[in-house]
């Protein structure tokens, strides 16, 4: 697993956007009006957005409190020290879970059942395979350190016992959430404005005019926020 877990890091940058692509594959539903009834796409859009959200909201703390590299050196992993602090004392992979939420809440409000039957399980073994490899590394290079840190924090699961006081000893780098997560933001946005427009265009509006403004000015409201925050990092003129 570990030999599987460097390979997909390697290309685990590509491989998050071909399973993103997946969610607009043709697909039976999940949630269909024979078995819910008229408002069937409530249950996708709820739940989904619901998950979802909550995956940005654990990646946003974790980035915002104590933020880690994740790139590796040469599409190797790699780490400079092990970070402890913020929600990394409450789970070993918030960022990873974060993910996984994210895109599990996708996945439902695409109400694909080819979705979240084959890609959701390809996206945990790929990600399950990563956390090994990266696990691998850091036990070589932190040793006991790294040993009595998994033996206290969960690998997946979010212990919330004094999360509290995490949140209220630590300052939001808000600047920081914003200069890495906005690639994040802008491709997550978009993927549930469109689909929400692919698979419940009358939730948007009836009218198919009034449709099509509203949704090309929430990509357009988009595209120039990306290209705002891009500018003002790219310039140096916006740092942590």
């Amino acid at each position: 697993m570990v030999a599987i877990g460097n390979f997909f890091f390697k290309y685990r940058n590509i491989l998050f956007i071909f399973l993103y692509l997946a969610l607009f594959l043709p697909s039976p539903d999940v949630f269909t009006e024979a078995k819910l009834g008229a408002n069937y796409y409530i249950w996708p859009i709820i739940i989904g957005l619901t998950i979802t959200i909550i995956g940005q909201a654990i990646r946003g703390l974790t980035i915002g409190l104590a933020y880690i590299l994740r790139g590796g050196r040469d599409k190797k992993v790699y780490a400079d020290n092990l970070v402890t602090e913020g929600i990394f004392n409450h789970c070993r992979n918030p960022l990873y879970l974060g993910n996984i939420l994210m895109l599990l809440g996708v996945g439902i409000l695409s109400n694909s059942l080819i979705f979240l039957a084959i890609f959701i399980p390809l996206f945990l073994f790929i990600y399950q395979a990563i956390v090994l490899a990266e696990e691998n590394f850091l036990r070589e290079k932190f040793g006991e350190q790294f040993n009595a840190y998994c033996s206290r924090v969960n690998r997946w699961w979010i212990n919330f016992a004094g999360i509290g006081n995490t949140l209220g000893s630590m300052k939001f780098n808000v600047r920081r959430w914003i200069l890495k997560e906005y690639n994040t933001q802008f491709i997550w946005l978009t993927g549930i404005v469109l689909l929400l427009l692919k698979n419940y265009p009358d939730v948007i509006s009836t009218n198919n005019d009034f449709r099509n403004i509203i949704v090309a000015i929430a990509l357009v409201v988009l595209v120039l926020a990306y290209l705002l925050i891009r500018y003002l990092k790219k310039s140096g003129r916006m740092r942590e």
